[in-house]
């Protein structure tokens, strides 16, 4: 791991822990064991470093997103890709928290914001794509657009996890609710 990948992760764990404010080089310093020099040689201001966490947080994800995307069909694909999000064990907590804490800041910083909205924008281009091919293959009801579903999908993962935060469910209620929401929005055209 280089020395950006090492501050970027020691930066998310506080991020967990404290929330963004907490994120100094002090701090990323003491969590990482590098020098305080070295955090600043590393990024040239705070701002730096903030992005950097965040890219490294989402190349994180994007690495639990790579599976054949739609299989074994587009509904149970959604269902698993809901599911690795919501905060019912530590490091799912931690990916939520770190989400909701760049979330929150996005309309005071355009750095973080055009970064989410970049990051949004690919990842409901891959949802449409998904849902396109189940129009073709008859998976879904050509009356659910699919940009209506990915916009869908994404805003009641985020809601949802943003909810067991605070009010937490065993992961099988989460599943029953996942499943249901899903099987409703990806209803087969029968």
């Amino acid at each position: 791991m280089e020395r950006t990948d090492e501050l970027a992760s020691a930066a998310l764990r506080i991020v967990t822990r404290d929330g963004l404010s907490g994120v100094t080089f002090r701090a990323v310093a003491t969590e990482s064991g590098w020098s305080l020099g070295a955090v600043q040689k590393t990024f040239r201001s705070k701002s730096d470093m903030i992005a950097a966490t965040l890219r490294y947080a989402q190349s994180s994800v994007s690495d639990q997103v790579s599976s054949e995307p739609g299989r074994p069909t587009l509904a149970d694909w959604l269902i698993g890709l809901v599911m690795a999000t919501l905060p019912l064990d530590d490091e799912r907590r931690s990916a939520c928290l770190v989400g909701i804490a760049f979330a929150d800041r996005a309309p005071f910083d355009p750095k973080i914001a055009v970064t989410l909205a970049s990051w949004d924008n690919e990842l409901r281009s891959r949802l449409t794509l998904l849902a396109r091919r189940a129009h073709e293959e008859g998976e879904l009801s050509r009356a659910m657009s699919a940009d209506a579903l990915s916009r869908a999908v994404l805003a009641f993962a985020a809601g949802l996890a943003s909810q067991l935060l605070y009010d937490p469910i065993s992961e099988d209620a989460a599943h029953a609710v996942v499943s249901a929401t899903i099987r409703a929005l990806v209803i087969s055209p029968s």
